[in-house]
């Protein structure tokens, strides 16, 4: 998750938690872990969630598909856009980064 300047001194201000009082993140990325629930929760539950609550950018980084899911917050729904393999990755909000779905997908198997 992304903070900006602002959330980060709301949750300053609290617990390291993230109210829906407090102002949203500049992106999340989540990682789907391995079943239908989780997969069902990451790809549809959260997308709702993450676009009720106004975050700008959300990544699904999903190694058992071998891709990234970028969605970009449009007019308040995701607009989607998959990255696999030695394709950049293009980031709205982030237009200087210069990673690869594979650069990401293998820091993760690293970590």
């Amino acid at each position: 998750m992304i903070l900006t300047q602002e959330l980060l001194e709301a949750i300053a201000q609290k617990r390291a938690t993230i109210t829906p009082d407090m102002p949203s993140p500049v992106m999340v990325v989540e990682v789907v872990s391995p079943g239908k629930i989780n997969e069902d929760r990451d790809y549809r539950y959260k997308r709702s969630e993450y676009a009720a609550r106004g975050i700008p950018e959300y990544w699904i980084v999903d190694p058992g598909k071998s891709r990234i899911t970028l969605l970009t917050l449009v007019d308040g729904l995701y607009e989607e856009s998959v990255f696999q393999g030695t394709e950049i990755i293009r980031s709205a909000t982030f237009p200087m980064l210069d990673l690869t779905a594979s650069q990401v997908l293998t820091a993760g198997q690293v970590l």
